[in-house]
């Protein structure tokens, strides 16, 4: 631990070390010395990051935007899969290559930048763009994010497996979680109470979100973090090849991408579930309160799903699974009782599923890395993400159910999967016990 951050150290031990003291039991002692800095130093670019998702949330925030400037529905509905398989896709062939940089943290640090002048460029078409025109610009901006983000997420779990132990990982992401969250619940209030137009509101948080996420990538570079293994950056495709061979190799993997699959549910789940609720919910007010549902249910969520899959991760996705059908399930229920005009039912039920997303999303970024040792890190994460991102391209299948079986139907089905997940995510292993346990 360098001088200058020792005093760090009550901080760090009040929030991340339990019981059992502050041994680091998967990095080197060198890494060791510096976790505290560390620590801080993920907390808050992941803070700041995750701040700038909250305010460019292509669920809810494009989405009403590119309506107001009277976008086509067939562009506004390109923007999920545009955001989420746009960021999971690319890695299969970028992972490979990323290995050849010993130290990540710069790659990551390029995409928090790249992501910030995105979603500057977003706010820009918001200003000077309408029609089909403006819908163009945002999704090529988005892609453009989209693809940087994609970096980041093959870099940030390798930099952290290098940079925090195993056991305090889960409390660095959900204490940036419930942070970040915070902003977005200002944010959603802003929209709800504020006596400006909230397109304004809108397209300056557009701005925010693109210098937030610049000081991000900036924070990032304060990393102390060690040289690392390159194997396997020689060639990208090649080495995307040979990472396939895992799928037959490591039974644990196929469990926890089948798991991960199923559990997308909730994602694809919110739109329908707002459709259903019907009303205008393009309306200002209405979207300040679906952000603050969703906001909410991170801040409150967020660092104990942390703490939990720290504990175990294997655990928190079955749980998971659970609430994720629960939430599906009693919406249909609702729809079907004709409960759905009431004024907080939406939100108490997206608020609910919500609280399923944010398990699922630390759970299987904690088991992920627990999972993985240093050697696979990259390549698991690059083929987890790959998989999913097929199956989150492939999900605007759903909108062509709810279009010819209805919304009841869709959610269903996604309730369904919930229950499904269940099943696989139980056959994963406790990675969070120690090895020697298994004998």
């Amino acid at each position: 631990m360098t001088k200058s951050n020792e005093w760090l150290n009550p901080a760090f031990e009040a929030i991340a070390i339990d019981d059992e003291g502050r041994a680091c039991a998967d990095i080197p002692d060198s890494a060791c010395k510096d976790e505290a800095g560390n620590f801080f130093a993920h907390v808050s670019a992941l803070t700041l990051s995750k701040s700038s998702d909250a305010l460019v949330d292509p669920k809810l925030v494009l989405s009403w935007l590119m309506t107001a400037l009277g976008a086509p529905a067939a562009l506004v509905g390109l923007l999920v899969p545009i955001r989420e398989a746009g960021a999971l896709l690319p890695q299969m062939f970028t992972a490979a290559k990323l290995r050849e940089l010993p130290k990540r943290k710069w790659a990551w640090t390029a995409g928090a930048v790249v992501q910030g002048l995105s979603a500057l460029a977003i706010g820009a078409s918001a200003v000077f763009l309408t029609g089909y025109q403006a819908g163009l610009a945002i999704l090529a901006a988005l892609t453009v994010l989209s693809l940087a983000r994609s970096v980041c997420s093959v870099c940030y779990k390798d930099v952290l497996g290098k940079t925090v132990d195993k056991s305090r990982r889960g409390h660095a992401t959900g204490l940036a979680g419930s942070l970040s969250a915070i902003a977005a619940i200002g944010f959603a209030a802003t929209l709800y109470f504020s006596n400006f137009e909230r397109f304004d509101i809108v397209v300056a948080a557009l701005f925010v979100a693109g210098v937030v996420w610049i000081a991000a990538g900036l924070v990032f570079t304060s990393l102390s973090e060690q040289a690392g293994a390159t194997q396997g950056g020689a060639n990208a495709f090649k080495s995307a090849m040979d990472n396939l061979s895992y799928f037959k190799t490591e039974p644990q993997l196929r469990s926890f991408i089948a798991t991960r699959g199923l559990l997308t549910a909730t994602a694809f789940a919110p739109p329908f579930m707002v459709a259903l609720g019907s009303g205008d919910q393009s309306s200002p007010e209405n979207l300040g309160l679906l952000v603050f549902s969703s906001a909410l249910s991170a801040l409150l969520s967020s660092f104990i799903w942390g703490a939990l899959s720290d504990r175990s991760s294997r655990k928190v996705l079955v749980l998971a699974s659970v609430i994720g059908a629960v939430a599906l399930g009693a919406t249909v229920a609702a729809s079907v009782l004709g409960w759905m005009q009431g004024d907080f039912v939406l939100p108490v039920l997206l608020f609910v599923l919500m609280i399923s997303y944010q398990g699922v999303r630390l759970g299987r970024s904690t088991h992920l890395v627990d999972m993985a040792t240093e050697e696979t890190r990259a390549a698991f994460t690059a083929l987890s993400n790959t998989a999913i991102g097929i199956v989150l391209l492939a999900g605007g299948v759903f909108s062509l159910i709810a279009n010819f079986a209805g919304l009841e139907v869709t959610l269903t089905i996604l309730a369904v999967m919930c229950v499904l997940a269940i099943w696989p995510a139980l056959q994963l292993d406790e990675v969070q016990k120690p090895k020697t346990d298994k004998n």
